[in-house]
């Protein structure tokens, strides 16, 4: 009876000496940083050529002005104001 009693109590010790390293492991992972990966950022992208996007503009109004839609007045005031960089 007093060798089981024994057996029976050195059982729970291992089983808690068990327990107690799982426990650290679990620790020891929680108190390691956490990285995340940096955040994705896409590039800007590029400006258009200053020569080019006036051309391109002044293209555009051209041929709103050429298929009616503006006005010989709204025509002037476009190109007026794409040519004065704004």
């Amino acid at each position: 009876m007093q060798q089981q009693a024994a057996y029976n109590q050195q059982a729970q010790m291992q089983q808690m000496q068990q327990q107690q390293a799982y426990q650290q492991a679990q620790i020891q992972q929680m108190q390691q940083p956490q990285y995340a990966p940096p955040p994705q950022i896409a590039p800007p992208a590029p400006a258009p050529a200053a020569g080019t996007d006036t051309a391109s503009q002044l293209q555009q109004v051209a041929q709103l002005h050429a298929s009616g839609v503006l006005t010989d007045e709204e025509f002037a005031a476009a190109k007026q104001k794409i040519q004065s960089g704004g």
